[in-house]
């Protein structure tokens, strides 16, 4: 009975586990599939936008010393500023070049602000000093036997959340979301109807790297590491949560992220540590043989 309990504990222990980090690769998918979405791009620079993230504030916070929230707040503006730079130094150009043009220019962009971090931050593993963050971030927020849940876990769930709802209402509740969608649907028509492209193009920019650089910093607390090639990894994640869940859907991308964190852990707890990203990669391949278009994602053919 005993060790009944003891399972339990741990199972429960690991998807509290599992959903936190979930939540964080639902925030980075979205900035993929929201970009599919409206213009057809795997934005493989979108990895590198996260890692810039948990850099930026990682710098205002324990090189410039702005406390944590107000940091973390200048981060997110500072990413959305560089996903429109983004879009109009490297995709803009290549509006009207075939996909793969555009798909080389995301992979020499992911090398180049790689590369970029390198130089300015070098190749060590760093970490955000305890003392400028909020201490109440390493207690104990809620406890249900021998299943804890931090207030950093708290935070990391309670913004997640919130900020998918925001994203949620922008998208059907908004004028600019009305105009991403009609893109997605035809740019052309679009255009004839009076709806600045462009404009609209880049604001999906802005919102998708704001929502990476946020995943950079939560998890840069969660694991409290950060170092240049982490955005490559999660990237690749974020990206399978996304095809998970069903490219070019919202709602899937964050489905996708849950289902993908919770795998992960689940994994890693249950058989190996070593395994985890196998473990993740081989649900994702499951459910894209058995359902091509993802968990909730619909199939579209393509036009001749």
């Amino acid at each position: 009975m005993e060790s009944l309990l003891d399972q339990s504990s741990l199972f429960l222990q690991q998807l509290v586990n599992g959903i936190t980090l979930g939540g964080v690769y639902a925030l980075i998918a979205v900035g993929y599939t929201m970009v599919y979405g409206v213009i057809q791009l795997i934005n493989f620079a979108h990895g590198e936008v996260y890692m810039l993230g948990a850099f930026l504030a990682y710098t205002l916070v324990a090189v410039v010393g702005m406390p944590f929230l107000p940091a973390f707040l200048l981060t997110l503006i500072i990413c959305a500023v560089l996903g429109v730079v983004l879009d109009y130094v490297a995709y803009r150009p290549l509006r009207k070049a075939p996909r793969l043009a555009a798909l080389i220019t995301a992979i020499g962009m992911s090398i180049f602000l790689q590369n970029m971090a390198l130089l300015i931050w070098g190749s060590q593993i760093k970490s955000y000093p305890r003392k400028v963050l909020p201490l109440f971030f390493s207690e104990t927020a809620l406890n249900f036997g021998d299943v804890t849940l931090s207030w950093l876990q708290l935070f990391i769930l309670s913004v997640t959340l919130l900020f998918m709802i925001i994203l949620h209402l922008t998208i059907h509740k908004t004028r600019i979301g009305m105009a991403m969608r009609a893109i997605s649907q035809d740019k052309t028509a679009s255009a004839l109807m009076g709806i600045g492209v462009n404009r609209v193009i880049s604001f999906t920019f802005a919102i998708g790297s704001a929502m990476g650089g946020m995943a950079g910093v939560l998890v840069g607390l969660y694991y409290n590491a950060i170092f240049p090639t982490m955005g490559y990894v999660a990237g690749i994640k974020a990206f399978a949560a996304a095809v998970l869940g069903g490219i070019g859907s919202v709602p899937g991308a964050m489905l996708g992220g849950g289902v993908l964190g919770i795998a992960e852990v689940m994994g890693a707890g249950y058989i190996s540590s070593e395994y985890r990203d196998g473990i993740s990669y081989a649900v994702m391949i499951a459910v894209i043989l058995f359902k091509p278009s993802g968990l909730i994602g619909k199939l579209k053919r393509e036009k001749v």
